[in-house]
């Protein structure tokens, strides 16, 4: 993803430290993407009916690690206070999704692979939001 680390660089008045923050919208990409597989993935299985709540999850966490990267683009004139809520509560759905898809991880390696990417992206906003990397 060199494009976003180059946006980044290029940004004439960036309100973040850029590695923390391309970190952390590459982490949601990648978590969106898995969320979206892992939701497919669940409906092609022969008991949907038990995944349910698995694709719910799933599609909640890719919804919004899809907006966070896009908050977290816009720069000029952000609310940090309002960033922070956001990717706050990303870190918050990426746990809740993980936990779900890790109930279901040993039968289903597509729940596996999108567990580690909720966890990482999930790692990726606390630290983003803890080490004082929003402006």
């Amino acid at each position: 993803m060199e494009v976003i680390r180059e946006m980044l660089s290029r940004h004439p008045k960036p309100a973040a430290s850029p590695d923390p923050l391309r970190e952390c919208i590459e982490a949601c990409i990648d978590c969106s993407f898995a969320c979206i597989a892992c939701a497919d993935a669940c409906l092609a299985e022969s008991h949907v009916e038990a995944l349910r709540a698995c694709i719910r999850r799933n599609l909640d966490c890719a919804d919004l690690c899809d907006t966070v990267a896009k908050a977290l683009s816009r720069q000029t004139t952000s609310d940090g206070a309002i960033v922070r809520l956001e990717v706050e509560a990303c870190a918050a759905i990426c746990n809740a999704c993980a936990v779900e898809c890790e109930r279901h991880a040993k039968e289903h390696q597509h729940c596996r692979v999108c567990a580690e990417q909720c966890r990482n992206c999930e790692a990726q906003c606390r630290r983003l939001t803890q080490r004082g990397a929003m402006s």
